[in-house]
């Protein structure tokens, strides 16, 4: 979506305040022994308030108001009544929804109660890593120049990326051009970011993996070897200097 006037830009950030006080909310709501199903009609609850639909839901009829993800689950996870959150658990909430019309993305990975598993320097990383990322994009920039200042940050920190998904272009859906923000250079790709544009920034981070697989439940994407990953998430507007972060109150930096 290209934001064309101040109506465009209250709408995209009316949205934004939805699904960014659904993700911080839902981060503070979470504890151990709830289940993901619990924590995701609690989300649900909130979305509604704002008079938001879940845009997985609407998109591809996914069974469930937003995605929850554990430890090396990637992202897409179902919530479920069976799947109980653990103390130490990293869990990643992506809340994206559609408001009259227009559609944003937000989502984090963070430790539910003590960090057990010894995760944090993770989490903090892929936070680190989106910061930097976010502050870099401007209209004219390569779009592979972000992939390659996210693949290099998460090496120079021991770790790896999820080289099959990546950020996107949103607001008048889900999924818009530019398609594949990826999480590294991709050399062929001489695409720019081009001002005006609202997309959605995402870093996949991880321990072990490089690809995301997709399990049989047709959703769920766990990593092909294993491990720990995580992800966090703005939906911005390219400007000629920083970025306007929509979806900045979702409290993921904090």
């Amino acid at each position: 979506m290209i934001i064309e006037n101040e109506t465009d830009l209250a709408g995209m950030r009316e949205v934004s305040d939805a699904v960014a006080l659904t993700l911080r909310d839902m981060r503070a709501y979470a504890c151990p022994g709830m289940s993901t199903m619990d924590l995701d009609n609690y989300g649900g609850g909130l979305l509604k308030k704002f008079g938001a639909k879940s845009a997985p839901y609407l998109t591809y009829k996914f069974p469930g108001h937003t995605c929850i993800s554990i430890n090396n689950e990637v992202c897409h996870g179902i919530p479920s009544d069976k799947r109980i959150i653990q103390e130490g658990d990293v869990l990643n909430i992506d809340v994206s929804a559609e408001l009259a019309g227009f559609w944003s993305d937000n989502g984090g990975s963070f430790i539910v109660g003590q960090d057990i598993h010894g995760k944090a320097h993770l989490i903090d990383t892929s936070r680190e890593i989106l910061k930097k990322t976010i502050a870099m994009i401007r209209g004219g920039v390569k779009i592979n120049e972000v992939g390659g200042l996210i693949e290099s940050e998460a090496k120079k920190n021991g770790y790896k990326v999820i080289k099959n998904l990546g950020g996107h272009g949103i607001g008048r859906a889900l999924h818009e051009r530019p398609d594949a923000i990826l999480n590294y250079r991709d050399r062929l790709d001489q695409r720019r970011f081009r001002k005006n544009t609202v997309v959605a920034i995402e870093t996949f981070i991880a321990t072990d993996s490089s690809l995301a697989i997709e399990l049989s439940d047709d959703f769920t994407l766990v990593g092909d070897k294993g491990g720990f990953s995580v992800q966090h998430e703005h939906t911005i507007v390219v400007t000629d200097g920083f970025p306007i972060i929509l979806t900045e109150q979702n409290g993921i930096w904090e």
